[in-house]
């Protein structure tokens, strides 16, 4: 299997999610703007759409795969057995905990949204509209189960690609339905839970060709499966550190007026980079990496780790340097219309700007912890996550009386570099990682002509900067011209320094 071409193929889906992503959130904002309705909904979205990070691009894909990979080595029926166990276990809990939260619902949303008990119409709505969303929850881990079968086949395509369905059914019901912001967001909420179930049934179509699941809970937990859920548990925190630190944003941030929404849009434009510099690789290197591991082949062990290091910070750093600079620009293009005004892009740009200062360590922390996941360690990464966590809470509340939302994505910036770090420390320590790697010259090189690119980008603002004010009605058109000249000047420069190779599209790994 080939690194860039297998993640090549992960991140054309990615990509086609993002975009018809940025279409159904664009929509949202030009009609549910940045108020309270607005505000409501994003908490009922949220929940469902970090377990379908937390779940989806991370957690059960980083303990199953390792665990269900080493069983195929033994055999097809063991491993077929071992996942049986797992999903009966799997369906038992996620019914259990969808049902308990449907009936606390209210005592849950005061957990996620404290700052709206001083709005009782708010504080209703956003139960009413979590009730709605939440047993997604339920459809989009098991379908996560499924994909997860599918990346140990070292099939990627389908995984990526299930979150489409979530987009197009909440795009068609914004533009099916004409009438209140309440009934949008009620309609919106019930096509959340829709799109689940749709990409479950999605997913197991094309899974069922390495495994269909017997029903029966009538079943004991072997060593393996105990194995299995005490790497999956600490796995959910470790992997989806970055989005536990958006939901503690997101709780704290519901204290001020619309900052949920400001948040929001913010997370949306840099998570388009995110799940391709981190997630893609991270879930594509991890089947082989595995098995590696297994088979202690550290030729193949080093040449993956460093590849896949070398290409997460070939997208990450540009994309972060093109976000800090041109912020402002990018999120009025983007979100600038309708309901969602000047004011409200100023404050989502100031939220973007300090969340692209840690846009690289995010990226690095889902590359580096799949270097531990694939060695069955989840707990080590979780130790750190909670530190990065703890940082990241004790940052925003000391500091969010003073600045307010703003300190969010700057104590979710900092947090993300010391859990960057800390792994970095943990992997060299231990002779995982060579930690000189970091600062080889290719890595250098990537950081330089990042630096050259993305002042090309900003000379280009300043130049076409009459186009890309609030009123412009070519906004989108331009900065979506100027990121294409950036990016094609970015390669250019990258293979006539040799940063990138274009033989390495044909390594195999």
């Amino acid at each position: 299997m080939n690194l860039i071409k297998s993640t090549g193929t992960f991140s054309i889906f990615i990509i086609i999610s993002r975009v018809l992503g940025y279409l159904r959130d664009v929509l949202i904002a030009i009609y549910l703007g940045s108020g309270p309705i607005a505000d409501a909904f994003f908490v009922a979205f949220r929940i469902p759409n970090t377990f379908r990070r937390l779940f989806a691009e991370g957690s059960f894909n980083a303990a199953f795969v390792p665990s269900y990979s080493s069983e195929l080595v033994s055999g097809k029926e063991q491993a077929k057995k071992f996942a049986n166990h797992v999903f009966n276990f799997l369906m038992l809990a996620l019914l259990f905990l969808v049902a308990v939260i449907e009936i606390f619902m209210p005592g849950f949303v005061y957990l996620i949204a404290p700052g709206f008990y001083e709005d009782q119409s708010k504080l209703e709505l956003t139960t009413l509209l979590t009730r709605i969303t939440f047993p997604f929850l339920l459809f989009i881990s098991l379908a996560s189960f499924f994909s997860a079968i599918l990346n140990s086949h070292n099939k990627f395509g389908v995984a990526a690609a299930s979150p489409i369905i979530l987009n197009i059914i909440l795009i068609f019901v914004i533009f099916t339905q004409k009438k209140s912001n309440y009934d949008l967001v009620i309609l919106l909420s019930y096509g959340v839970s829709l799109a689940g179930f749709i990409q479950l049934i999605f997913v197991y179509f094309f899974a069922k060709k390495y495994f269909s699941p017997n029903l029966n809970f009538k079943f004991k937990l072997s060593e393996k499966i105990k194995i299995f859920f005490s790497k999956f548990l600490p796995g959910i925190f470790s992997s989806g550190v970055t989005q536990i630190n958006i939901l503690v944003g997101t709780i704290i941030a519901s204290f001020q007026a619309s900052a949920v929404s400001y948040l929001y849009y913010a997370d949306r434009i840099y998570q388009i980079n995110l799940a391709i510099a981190g997630i893609a690789i991270g879930t594509v290197i991890l089947p082989n990496l595995s098995r590696y591991i297994k088979t202690s082949n550290k030729k193949n062990i080093n040449f993956v780790q460093n590849k896949s290091f070398e290409l997460c910070l070939f997208l990450s750093l540009p994309a972060s340097m093109a976000l800090i600079v041109g912020s402002e620009e990018i999120t009025s293009a983007l979100f600038g219309y309708g309901a969602f005004d000047i004011f409200s892009v100023s404050k989502s740009a100031r939220a973007l700007y300090y969340f692209a200062l840690g846009l690289p360590a995010f990226a690095i922390i889902k590359v580096f912890s799949t270097f531990l996941f694939a060695r069955n360690d989840t707990k080590t990464p979780f130790y750190y996550s909670l530190i990065s966590v703890l940082i990241n809470i004790s940052i925003s509340l000391l500091f969010f009386d003073k600045i307010g939302f703003i300190i969010i994505p700057i104590a979710t910036s900092i947090s993300s570099w010391i859990n960057a770090l800390l792994l970095l420390i943990k992997l060299s320590s231990n002779n995982y990682f060579n930690f000189r790697n970091i600062f080889c010259f290719t890595n250098l090189k990537i950081l330089v002509v990042s630096v050259i690119s993305i002042l090309v980008f900003y000379i280009l603002i300043d130049l076409f900067k009459d186009f890309l004010v609030y009123e412009s009605e070519l906004k989108l058109l331009t900065i979506i011209v100027l990121v294409i000249i950036t990016v094609l000047i970015y390669i250019l420069i990258s293979l006539l320094t040799k940063t990138f190779k274009y033989a390495d599209i044909k390594l195999k790994y």
